[in-house]
């Protein structure tokens, strides 16, 4: 996953940190308040500070670089009317909120390509088809972690993305999905057991062969 190597801070009793919300950056506040009265500048610097993390996360799900655009986009376009119609009531929270949202845009799309597989500008789909080939023969370690990521279960791969292409804490996490902490740590440990057992195999079968 590109973003960040993946981890299991619940490894060897670590990972108090991942459960602690983190500390909201002191200029944020007065930011967001700006950002709400419609001033250019603060609201260019809210969208520099998150719009790569909440990219990451739509392109981890939907693997294409338009549709993880469209998303992002219509993300901060949800928080920007939100903003400035004072409905940001969730003071000191924020990044849980903005992943909220940029988790049920994701959600969204997920359910309409289930329900209509077909949806998509062939042109496009095959440029990004193009596009993915390339990278996986770039990077075929990287294909396989992609493949292993579809493989899991929806939970368990919406809380991997969260914590490690969206950069979030457990507590976090947890406010966006409305869960316990102690179920999505679990979830992500049991999660990375499976990515790293389906990892090994080929190589674990490659051995094997050369032996």
């Amino acid at each position: 996953m590109e973003p960040a190597t993946l981890t299991d801070e619940n490894q060897d009793g670590g990972g108090s940190d991942a459960t602690q919300e983190a500390a909201q950056p002191a200029d944020l506040a007065p930011l967001l308040a700006s950002a709400a009265k419609g001033d250019d500048a603060a609201w260019q610097a809210v969208i520099d500070r998150y719009a790569k993390r909440v990219f990451a996360l739509a392109k981890s799900r939907c693997r294409d670089v338009n549709v993880a655009e469209e998303i992002t986009q219509s993300v901060f376009a949800t928080i920007a009317i939100k903003l400035g119609a004072g409905e940001y009531l969730e003071l000191g929270r924020f990044e849980s909120w903005l992943f909220r949202v940029a988790a049920n845009r994701v959600r969204d799309h997920v359910r309409r390509l289930r329900r209509n597989p077909a949806v998509g500008d062939p042109a496009a789909l095959d440029t990004c088809a193009a596009a993915e080939l390339e990278r996986s023969a770039a990077d075929p370690a990287l294909d396989r972690l992609r493949e292993a990521m579809s493989a899991l279960a929806e939970a368990d791969r919406e809380v991997v993305e969260l914590r490690h292409h969206g950069g979030l804490s457990f507590k976090q996490i947890a406010e966006v999905l409305g869960e316990p902490i102690g179920t999505l740590l679990a979830r992500h440990h049991r999660a990375l057991r499976k990515l790293r057992d389906m990892l090994e195999e080929p190589q674990s079968a490659e051995r094997g062969l050369s032996t």
